[in-house]
């Protein structure tokens, strides 16, 4: 069944391979690359990538073709099935081992449509062969867009051979394994490429050649020991067939499957589908469990915005906007007479470069806040690794170490970033409240009222000094009103100050915690901007590329 489905051109499955299939994988692939380039060792990237360009440049070349390639170890008679096949004396054959040093090529039809195959493949043009003639008739014609391949031997002492045969198997449709009953079981034949193809059961076959010196019972006997071998490979359904090189009618078997590859076109299609396979298993350890792209626990956040407003000096500037908001109170509400003492100190705001009032669009002044100490920046870097181990806890190797080069790649940014996030903020002191506008017109009424009743006091007693008639001054009862103007404007202005004073203090550590919680929030957003995004950019990266490692698993 296994054979039947594979000269069909049928993959293991029982399914013809589809070319809008392939492509939807090649292109999956290719987006699990991109997402992947800058996270992953480009080292770990190496086969995925190649297998992508092989199968773009595959899929461009000739697909009326089908390469395939005899491999085998020394001795084992590739090249006189070579020949065989081909009905041509093409590939030398001789009792100096190793005999075939490069790759030899037999097309069967027009070789000008092979040749850019075989350009691609790298056979040299010397070493190209038609098998078709005018003296064929239609003989081979059941072959036609064939291209068959003697590869070097891969157990050649010369390593430039071994180097060969590791490229061209790279690159052929379909691999015929030539073994013979004296080497069937070599280790060098079984663990260094039978068992690598294990994914490449599609466009894998076994010949058993050099049948005719075994007796012929002794054939089964053989056959099944090389299936048992083949099975351990995990290469069980893979079509073995027994021939001889020697003997043309033990190879029909052997021609009837490849002119059914010839006549499917399915060969170059499996082959990328198992390429395709061998990467993705390769990749599937570059992705675990479903993580969501916004699972920066926020907790994480909150620890690292508490270390950033600690470097950043939030402390320091609600506690100057307290002071300068108990200042600019008392300015604005105290005693008249005694507000250009107030104006005498230094704002303790101004004195940060804070709240200057920075015209929108512009950058703001650097503050002149105190840089930090060693122990705060040591608690932004503990919070910065524990926000990234926290985001790669459940992620395979290597992205959690991307996870963590993601959150430190912008932290020499932080100080500047927070300065500014601190000199830009809007603590609320710019805007005088409505209260302070009503207890100044208090204040003023009260002044003047002491200003009015002491100039009239001392108009009468200047009215005296010149001996002019006395001013009779209204009374409220027994005190003058000028005594009362003067004594109730002093005493108003002293007792609104006082009732003032607790409410300054109460506005003033509102004024605070509005200023704590913009700065905090604004630090906030620095630590996501500078932190928090890298991470969920790479977490993205790692979302994307499980998508697309699993459409390229899930199309095959």
């Amino acid at each position: 069944a296994a054979l039947a489905d594979r000269v069909r051109g049928r993959g293991r499955d029982g399914r013809r391979a589809d070319t809008e299939a392939l492509l939807t994988r090649i292109e999956a692939v290719s987006r699990f690359l991109r997402h992947t380039d800058d996270h992953v060792p480009a080292r770990r990237l190496v086969a995925a990538r190649t297998v992508v360009e092989r199968s773009a440049a595959r899929l461009e070349l000739s697909r009326d073709h089908t390469v395939v390639a005899l491999a085998g170890s020394t001795g084992s008679g590739k090249s006189s099935l070579f020949n065989a096949l081909a009905r041509l004396e093409l590939s030398p054959v001789g009792v100096r081992r190793p005999t075939t040093g490069v790759a030899h090529a037999c097309v069967w039809g027009q070789l000008e449509g092979a040749n850019r195959l075989l350009d691609w493949v790298g056979v040299l043009p010397r070493h190209r062969f038609v098998r078709e003639s005018a003296l064929d008739a239609d003989d081979e014609a059941a072959l036609r867009g064939l291209i068959l391949l003697d590869l070097p031997d891969f157990d050649s002492v010369e390593r430039a051979h071994r180097m060969e045969v590791d490229r061209l198997l790279n690159l052929v449709d379909l691999v015929v394994w030539v073994v013979d009953p004296q080497k069937y079981a070599d280790r060098i034949v079984h663990e260094g490429y039978l068992r690598q193809f294990h994914r490449h059961r599609d466009v894998t076959v076994v010949v058993l050649n050099q049948v005719d010196r075994l007796a012929a019972g002794d054939v089964d006997r053989v056959v099944e020991d090389l299936e048992r071998l083949l099975a351990h490979d995990d290469l069980a359904d893979v079509p073995v067939l027994a021939l001889s090189a020697v003997q043309a009618d033990t190879q029909a078997e052997l021609r009837e499957l490849l002119e059914r590859t010839v006549a499917a076109r399915q060969a170059a299609l499996l082959r990328l589908g198992g390429d395709l396979d061998a990467v993705v298993a390769e990749a599937a350890a570059l992705v675990g469990p479903e993580v969501a792209e916004d699972s920066v626990d926020r907790g994480a956040v909150r620890a690292l915005s508490e270390a950033l407003a600690a470097v950043a000096g939030v402390p320091a500037v609600t506690e100057a906007t307290e002071r300068a908001y108990r200042q600019r109170a008392v300015g604005a509400t105290g005693w008249p007479p005694l507000r250009w003492l107030r104006r005498l100190r230094p704002d303790p705001l101004r004195r940060l470069h804070l709240d200057t009032g920075t015209a929108p669009g512009e950058l703001p002044a650097a503050t002149s806040l105190p840089e930090s100490d060693a122990a705060q920046r040591s608690a932004v870097g503990l919070a910065v690794r524990q926000l990234a181990d926290q985001a790669a806890a459940d992620l395979p190797e290597p992205w959690p170490a991307a996870v963590t080069l993601a959150a430190r790649s912008r932290l020499d940014d932080l100080p500047d970033a927070l300065d500014r996030a601190v000199a830009g903020t809007d603590l609320g002191l710019n805007r005088r409240p409505l209260w302070w506008r009503v207890a100044s017109l208090g204040q003023w009424l009260a002044t003047l009222a002491a200003l009015g009743g002491l100039l009239w006091l001392a108009i009468g007693y200047g009215v005296r000094v010149l001996g002019l008639p006395e001013l009779r001054h209204p009374r409220i009862g027994e005190a003058p009103l000028p005594t009362l103007l003067l004594l109730g404007g002093l005493l108003g202005g002293l007792l609104l100050a006082v009732l003032l004073r607790p409410v300054v203090r109460w506005a003033a550590r509102r004024a605070r915690a509005r200023a704590d919680r913009r700065l905090r929030a604004a630090v906030t957003e620095v630590a996501r901007e500078h932190v928090v995004a890298p991470v969920r950019e790479v977490l993205h990266a790692y979302a994307r590329a499980r998508e697309a490692l699993l459409a390229a698993r899930g199309a095959g």
